[in-house]
């Protein structure tokens, strides 16, 4: 059988099972094709980390064998593909072709791993879930109830900032992203979006009277009352605080905050743990409705209203696990349960 492989060397390989012929030739085409899938997925290592160190860490290799595979791959499409200079300096145009190839290779890889792994009934693999910080009780909710319903399933959520996402969604590394809607027209990104909830803003304040039963939700407070207070908000980087700064300047008070940060945890702890207030959607007010020492009021004039929905890539094939969640995303139970812990908070 081996005397039509002509290009292979054929060598007798004792084995303790015992012996086997082994065409090195062909291991060869199939130990470059591997290889060539290792340097895309390095390739996308290093667009994601922006570092050459911190993308061969994260590839469990080293650095010298990260660069020796970016110069295979070069070899192999005879382009420069990486701007060297002493650091990381970007991909050349010609490298930003090759990666939007290996991020659609290694999607298809992730798919047919799920596909093979999965049954008729029950999808199983991974999940990757981005959410704008203020979303991320609503996120948290959704990735539970999504594993409870398919086991199979193994959601990794991420908080992420809005161009996060979007750059996410854009390039295969997210396969769902909950954020502001109203961004994708601002930006003309080829994204699908499913309405979840509308986010209502709250000022949070340590309560005069601690509650009876956990936070309480006091009557409703101007945003031009609200810009007399200090207040600890979100950095100007944070799509958030853009929604904020525009509701003060239309309430006639541009505010300048005593406090900024660009952890949502920290808006609540400073409010419980200081004399600031903070503006807060819904959603984390309703995180924190178990602490008594906290009021949250109402905000208006203006009303501001802001959809929140589920964004995915509009042309790229979805996983099984991807499916199951845009199932989830539109039901009506779990639409009902999302806008109870996330909209107009009742007392």
């Amino acid at each position: 059988m081996w005397q039509n492989c002509k290009p292979c060397v054929l060598r007798r390989v004792s084995h303790f099972w015992g012996l086997q012929w082994v065409c090195y030739g062909h291991e060869a085409d199939a130990a470059t094709s591997m290889n060539l899938l290792s340097s895309m997925r390095y390739l996308v290592a290093l667009h994601e980390h922006q570092h050459f160190g911190r993308a061969a860490t994260a590839c469990h290799i080293t650095q010298p064998a990260l660069s020796n595979a970016l110069r295979a791959l070069e070899k192999e499409f005879d382009v420069v593909i990486v701007k060297r200079d002493r650091n990381y300096a970007g991909l050349t145009p010609e490298g930003e072709r090759v990666l939007a190839t290996a991020q659609t290779m290694l999607h298809e890889q992730a798919l047919l791993h799920q596909e093979l792994r999965s049954d008729a009934l029950e999808p199983r693999g991974g999940l990757r879930v981005g959410a704008v910080p203020t979303a991320m009780p609503i996120a948290a909710r959704f990735a539970a109830q999504l594993q409870a319903r398919h086991p199979g399933i193994v959601p990794t959520v991420l908080s992420l900032s809005s161009a996060d996402l979007e750059n996410g969604l854009e390039d295969l590394s997210l396969d769902l992203a909950l954020g502001y809607t109203e961004r994708m027209v601002l930006h003309n990104t080829r994204l699908l979006a499913r309405l979840q909830y509308t986010e209502h803003y709250f000022l949070l304040r340590r309560a005069t009277t601690p509650g009876l039963d956990g936070l309480r939700i006091g009557p409703s407070i101007t945003w031009k009352a609200a810009a007399s207070l200090p207040l600890c908000l979100l950095t100007p980087d944070m799509h958030n605080r853009h929604i904020v700064d525009a509701a003060f300047t239309m309430a006639g008070l541009p505010v300048k905050p005593a406090m900024e940060t660009n952890s949502v945890l920290t808006l609540a702890l400073s409010v419980a743990a200081g004399s600031v207030c903070s503006i807060l959607p819904g959603a984390l007010v309703g995180a924190v409705r178990d602490n008594r020492a906290l009021e949250a009021l109402p905000l208006s004039s203006p009303e501001v209203r802001t959809p929140i929905g589920f964004m995915s890539h509009a042309s790229a094939r979805a996983s099984r696990a991807l499916e199951a969640a845009l199932v989830l995303a539109q039901d009506a139970t779990w639409l009902l349960h999302a806008q109870a812990h996330s909209g107009m908070l009742k007392a």
